[in-house]
């Protein structure tokens, strides 16, 4: 398992397979996509019990992120996934490099993704 963005030495990102942790998920909740994350630290299932609070963070993802997390599935490297979201999206996800590692260095950094 490499981390790309935690690494000193530099990988080559492009040649990259980025996946979505098994524990994440993308769930449709009134026509709007989220990523689902479960809160699962004993601070977090304390709040739950204790405070009421969710048992699972919601974020609402736009149609560029939830294009590459459904392609974040082992079967595309970072540049493959580059090439579809310009071939899809055109000009409306310009500049399709730069957004594609920053949204992949945040997701790599919060254990969403794992880049191989």
């Amino acid at each position: 398992m490499k981390k790309a963005f935690r690494k000193k030495e530099p990988e080559n990102l492009i040649e990259m397979v980025p996946v979505l942790n098994d524990k994440f998920r993308i769930d449709e909740i009134n026509e709007k996509y989220y990523l689902i994350i479960p809160r699962t630290t004993m601070v977090e299932k304390a709040a739950i019990k204790f405070l009421k609070q969710p048992k699972e963070h919601r974020y609402k993802l736009d149609d560029l992120g939830l294009f590459v997390l459904n392609h974040c599935n082992g079967d595309y490297t970072v540049g493959d996934i580059e090439n579809l979201l310009h071939e899809h999206f055109g000009d409306k996800a310009e500049p399709t490099l730069a957004r594609l590692v920053k949204f992949l260095q945040i997701l790599d950094t919060n254990h969403i993704v794992t880049l191989k």
